[in-house]
């Protein structure tokens, strides 16, 4: 994983522009980069997997 940077839920809230909830039931579906955890009360998720997550939003037009 080299050079890759973890990052918490707020910080994926703030790039994406989602609440919580709609962060966690999209992941439920398949349609948001799943998260990984550190601990039992640390989740976060790969910087890059978020920012291709959004480009992909990008290129459908949504």
């Amino acid at each position: 994983m080299g050079g890759e940077r973890l990052i918490r839920r707020p910080e994926v809230q703030a790039k994406v522009g989602l609440g919580r909830s709609e962060i966690y039931r999209r992941m439920g579906i398949d349609a948001f980069p799943a998260s990984r955890s550190l601990g039992p009360r640390c989740v976060v998720w790969v910087e890059s997997e978020i920012d291709e997550w959004v480009r992909a939003i990008v290129r459908q037009g949504c």
